[in-house]
């Protein structure tokens, strides 16, 4: 059953002035098309459009470059509730792997706190700025990583 739902995985390098390291997204998105080279045509097309450049607030240019795509699978179910998006299978795992794999829900992302990752500060100038115009909010306390 062909649902006209992709999901892709597309890849941008994120490089901060002055900074030798690089960052690296790969962000699933759901593409609706009629055939995969039209999914192929669309996927592209949200990852370029994904491109732009701005300031961090130490005045340091920004670069975020969509650099391809590392996915493309067909969706085989229509979305609703339950619906299965993608899956990966395992042949030979032990019990003490599978264990592993299944966390507990105090480790799974959504109910863990946003964590700053290493690297290059590739934040926005301009939206720091707005979230302290316009509701008071600065950068320590934007600041995910920031325990005080």
């Amino acid at each position: 059953m062909n649902s006209g739902w992709y999901v892709a995985e597309i890849v941008e390098e994120i490089t901060v002035q002055d900074d030798p390291r690089n960052v690296v997204h790969q962000n699933l998105v759901l593409v609706r098309a009629n055939s995969a080279d039209e999914a192929y045509e669309k996927a592209n097309k949200v990852g370029k459009n994904g491109e732009t450049s701005y300031e961090n607030p130490s005045g340091k240019a920004v670069q975020i470059r969509f650099r391809g795509l590392s996915k493309l699978e067909e969706l085989e179910e229509e979305l609703e509730d339950g619906a299965e998006i993608t899956f990966h299978s395992k042949v030979g795992v032990s019990e003490r792997k599978l264990r592993s794999i299944v966390l507990p829900r105090n480790r799974l992302a959504v109910f863990r706190p946003p964590e700053q990752a290493e690297g290059p500060d590739y934040s926005s100038r301009e939206v720091l700025a707005m979230l302290e115009r316009d509701y008071g909010i600065t950068r320590l306390e934007a600041d995910p990583s920031n325990k005080t």
